[in-house]
């Protein structure tokens, strides 16, 4: 499975930077978008690191393949770019469905992840505010395109990420979420209520302060990392 891959490096390989003190920043865009989402976080966050964007299985540039359409099977390609790019540790950025990506990737595999930051994230579909989820269901049930039904599904059925589970994280974890963001601001606040070691921030916008209010949310992020 190949990843698209979007750097502020000139070249698109970034093996020799693995080593270095401060590891790099990988962002995740979330359902139906890709890398291009982060256009204004590219060269804002790179301060200290290298930033890293990239495209999902099936979205973007990046091929569907043959593997299951699920969060789990796109953190574990996560993995496998890291590995084929000997990224041994990472600080993850993930928005969405990119952060439960993260998410699950750092419930998984820890020790592979730095810092993490979660947009916008959710651990079930009950997470959703009602008419987010009504509307989703809806263009689910009702869409013949089997592509976009595919993505629906992602929202429809996922995650599944126990509450229980977060409180084995020893990730330092940035909760950030818009003010009037799709997610329900009880299910934000419980996600950062059970991490040990979590920051929680909300930021004036919806569930896209990333683009809609990049100045604010590139500041929140990078106070974050640099703490």
């Amino acid at each position: 499975m190949d990843i698209t891959l979007h750097s502020n490096r000139v070249s698109p390989r970034i093996s020799h930077t693995t080593h270095n003190a401060t590891p790099p920043l990988i962002l995740l865009h979330g359902n139906g978008e890709d890398a291009s989402f982060f256009s204004h976080q590219m060269n804002a966050l790179n301060t200290t690191r290298e930033v890293i964007a990239l495209d999902t299985r099936g979205h973007g540039k990046s091929p569907r393949g043959c593997a299951p359409f699920t969060l789990a099977q796109f953190s574990e390609d996560v993995l496998a770019f890291m590995d084929d790019n000997e990224i041994d540790r990472a600080d993850i950025l993930g928005f969405s469905d990119g952060g439960n990506i993260a998410l699950i990737l750092a419930l998984t595999h820890p020790e592979r992840v730095g810092k993490l930051i979660l947009n916008g994230a959710n651990l079930d579909p009950s997470g959703l505010k009602l008419s987010v989820r009504a509307s989703i269901l809806l263009h689910f049930y009702l869409t013949k395109d089997p592509a976009e039904k595919e993505l629906l599904a992602l929202m429809v059925n996922e995650p599944h990420i126990p509450l229980s589970a977060l409180k084995t994280l020893s990730a330092h974890t940035l909760v950030v979420a818009g003010t009037d963001d799709m997610i329900k601001r009880t299910h934000t606040e419980a996600i950062a209520q059970a991490l040990p070691h979590a920051t929680l921030a909300f930021i004036e916008g919806d569930h896209f302060i990333a683009a809609k209010n990049p100045d604010a949310f590139n500041r929140c992020v990078l106070s974050f990392l640099e703490d």
